[in-house]
């Protein structure tokens, strides 16, 4: 609620400011609120570091399923249930105090939800490169607090992106942590072109999988070199 207020205080000084007025803002606000969970936006999340401290992912890299996505089905369930549980009441609050934007057109919904499905995908692929560094840093904390520090500002977490201005607001809107918060918000507000929009989230999805790929086969081969 204080962001909100603070928030509200912004657009009221500056009307239209971002492209947004002050429902647009007051909306974003508690929408973003509504992704903390689903999206782990301040890390963790994976048992996966733990289970390579403790050398558990030896028995998780013999069985026959891919540990990336054995490792994403988990996530995506716990996103699930988080998205229920800790994300519908702060946008349920922010409806009943401060009054939200909610779209009308089943196709804004639609895209939102197709949106919000990529961003959690995007999160995890993130999050699991941040947790196979184990493998190499032995300890994920110092990474884990870098990946927030990012995650936090770059995600539009504190402020939207399009408060940024020319070169700098293209460059953040266009890294994958936009991809987690202010594309899917935007998406939800309508002030994002659909098609470009979901392209620019499977871009990171793809990306960030691939990574992870890459980085699973490396861990297997540096268990395998150690004898384990």
């Amino acid at each position: 609620m204080l962001r909100a207020y603070v928030l509200i205080a912004l657009w009221q000084a500056r009307p239209g400011l971002g492209g947004y007025d002050v429902a647009d803002a007051v909306t974003f606000c508690f929408v973003t609120q509504a992704f903390i969970g689903p999206m782990q936006l301040f890390g963790g999340g994976l048992s996966l570091p733990e289970r390579i401290r403790s050398g558990d992912v030896a028995l998780d890299l013999v069985r026959p399923v891919s540990l990336q996505l054995w490792t994403l089905a988990e996530d995506v369930g716990r996103a699930a249930y988080l998205f229920v549980v800790r994300g519908l009441p702060p946008m349920l609050l922010g409806a009943a105090v401060f009054g939200i934007v909610v779209p009308a057109d089943p196709g804004r919904w639609a895209a939102f939800l197709a949106g919000f499905a990529i961003a959690v995908v995007i999160s995890f692929g993130w999050r699991y490169l941040i947790a196979l560094s184990v493998c190499w840093l032995l300890d994920d904390r110092g990474v884990a607090v870098l990946s927030m520090v990012l995650t936090t500002f770059f995600s539009g977490m504190l402020v939207p992106l399009n408060l940024f201005p020319g070169w700098f607001g293209d460059l953040v809107n266009a890294l994958p942590w936009a991809a987690m918060v202010q594309l899917p918000a935007d998406l939800y507000l309508g002030k994002a072109p659909v098609p470009e929009t979901l392209a620019v989230q499977v871009f990171w999805a793809v990306v960030l999988l691939g990574l992870g790929a890459l980085g699973t086969r490396a861990v297997r081969h540096k268990v395998v070199i150690q004898g384990g």
